[in-house]
Parts: structure tokens; C-alpha cells; sequence
């Protein structure tokens, strides 16, 4: 038993996050032969799971997932941090790296309240705080009415529970990792296309912190990494913002990645689509990507996003 651990990890403290650290743990001890208490996990409170009756995009948007782990790994009080790739803001701290993505988990969203899409009664209220998803079901039936309904998966489930929406949404990823797999229906992502990188856990740390990146690297898989890049490459060219309704799913080919995106107006209707395949690394076919969707769109959508980064 060392005396300290080798490692030391950042988590906020929800229970997927937790359960997301105690993944990482296992596969880093996995990996290097180490026992459990090599890997320390630190949690942390972050903003964005203290204020839940507002959505994101008021009050700070992503950065309220990433902003404490940021300040931990800046002061060493943590060597690397734990993310839900899909909350992690485009644009990052030039001192931080990410390191490693781990093997890539279902990328597709789960449907509670409903068996489909389609049969969700007529007039009913939806719960979601996620643009994507707001837009994406207004898209496809505009009877309906969305509500913005935040918190942690055992929340968001609570309050569907006791009636403050009819249907919602939720990660297929999230609910396996939490043993929720069955909960439930699952969304075919090639027909209801997921939030870019969501499934993908990541490992980021200090950019000059050698000795993490190669403790890091061990558990990296190439091909979610290539994967999740693209797909924030995609997010770079938009300029897209917590508040912008983009889907994007990226297929892996062999050699090649197959990313197709959608962004939607507000209200769900207008839908512009495309797709790309280039090879992985390639950062510029992404971005030409988000250029050919922003060309095609209306005014009023395109001032949904920021434009090219």
C-alpha cells in the first residue's frame, strides 16, 4: 500500500460523475498493475450542481461543470480531472491537455414516458433543459410542449415521477454507467441524432505535467478520442454555445470518420443537415462541416451560434 497515492483524480459529486472517477480508477489500475488506493478520488461541488432551477445558458453555461476542476488542477491540488466530454466547454484553458477518452459508451439517448417518439400524446409536456433535444423533438412534432427540467439523473427522474412532465430525456450512457440500463427506450442516434461527444468520458490535466499525460495515455482509446476531436472541431466551427441546438454522430469507418451534424432553430423548424468523411485527425473537414451547415441556414438560426472559432 503506497503512502500516497500515485495519482489523484478531480470528479464533481454527483453520483454519474462518481461513477464515472471509479471507472477511470479501475482502468488506470488495470492498466498499470496498481491497486485501488494508487488512484485517489477527489470530488468537488461544481456550480452547475448547486444552482439547478436555471437553465445553463443563464448562468454561465458549460463552464459551470468544468470552472472548479480547473482552479484544483491549476493549484496541484489535483493531477487530473474527470469529464462528461459533453459538458466540457470548446474553447479550453491553454495550460490544460486532454490526455486520454475513454473506450466510448452507447452514444444514444434514452426516452422516458413514452414508448417512441411518436406516440407521446398529443399537447403533452416534455422536460428537458438540453436545446438539442428541445429543438430535435419540436422538429419532429411541434404539438407538443417542452419545460426545462435540470438536475442529476435520479432528479430529473423524481420529477417525472410526480408529474411535472409527461416524457424526458436522458443518456443512454449515464443510466448503464449508474445500472439504470433498462430504464427506458432507447432513440436510434442514426434517426435521433445525440449531443457531440456525449457517451465519452475524458481525462484532462496539466499540459505540462509529463508524468500524468503518460499515466494518462495507457488508458487512452484512439479511436473515441479521434471520435470526440472531430466532433469538437464540429463545435469550433459553429461557435456553438450551450444554448445552440447542434446534434452531431460519429461513426467510425477503419481508416475513416462519418460525422453527421444538424442544427435547428430554436423552435425546432428549420433543420439544416449534412455529413462529412475524412480521415481521422483531420481537424479541417469538421469545421468545413459546420461552415456548409451555417451557409445553409437562415439568419435567425445562424444567430444562434457564434460563428467560426
Amino acid at each position: 500500500m503506497p503512502d500516497m497515492p500515485i495519482i489523484r483524480l478531480g470528479t464533481r459529486q454527483s453520483p454519474l460523475a462518481m461513477a464515472q472517477a471509479r471507472e477511470t480508477r479501475m482502468r488506470l489500475c488495470a492498466a498499470h498493475g496498481w491497486d485501488d488506493d494508487a488512484v485517489e478520488l477527489v470530488p468537488v461541488v461544481a456550480s452547475g450542481d448547486r444552482i439547478q432551477d436555471r437553465p445553463l445558458a443563464e448562468i454561465g453555461g458549460k463552464a459551470l461543470w468544468t470552472r472548479e476542476l480547473d482552479f484544483w488542477l491549476a493549484e496541484g491540488r489535483i493531477d487530473a480531472a474527470v469529464h462528461s466530454m459533453k459538458d466540457v466547454e470548446t474553447i479550453r484553458p491553454a495550460e490544460l491537455h486532454i490526455a486520454a477518452i475513454l473506450p466510448r459508451a452507447d452514444k444514444a439517448d434514452r426516452l422516458l414516458g413514452a414508448i417512441s417518439i411518436d406516440a407521446i400524446p398529443q399537447g403533452a409536456l416534455v422536460g428537458t433543459s438540453a436545446p438539442r433535444r428541445a429543438a430535435q423533438l419540436l422538429h419532429r412534432r411541434p404539438d407538443l410542449k417542452v419545460a426545462s427540467i435540470r438536475g442529476n439523473v435520479a432528479t430529473r427522474m423524481a420529477k417525472l415521477e410526480a408529474g411535472e412532465a409527461d416524457a424526458t430525456f436522458l443518456a443512454a450512457a449515464g443510466l448503464d454507467r449508474l445500472g439504470e440500463g433498462e430504464i427506458g427506450v432507447r432513440l436510434d442516434p442514426e434517426e435521433w441524432l445525440p449531443a457531440p461527444a456525449q457517451g465519452a468520458i475524458g481525462l484532462e490535466c496539466r499540459r505540462e505535467d509529463m508524468r500524468t499525460r503518460e499515466l494518462l495515455a495507457a488508458i487512452d482509446h484512439g479511436p473515441s478520442h479521434a471520435e470526440v476531436l472531430a466532433e469538437r472541431h464540429l463545435l469550433a466551427g459553429l461557435g456553438g454555445g450551450c444554448s445552440s441546438p447542434i446534434a452531431a454522430l460519429t461513426r467510425t469507418e477503419g481508416e475513416k470518420l462519418h460525422l453527421s451534424a444538424a442544427i435547428f432553430s430554436s423552435d425546432g423548424s428549420e433543420r439544416i443537415a449534412d455529413e462529412a468523411r475524412f480521415a481521422a485527425g483531420d481537424s479541417d473537414a469538421p469545421r468545413d462541416l459546420a461552415r456548409r451547415l451555417l451557409a445553409a441556414a437562415s439568419p435567425a438560426t445562424r444567430a444562434l451560434f457564434e460563428g467560426p472559432a
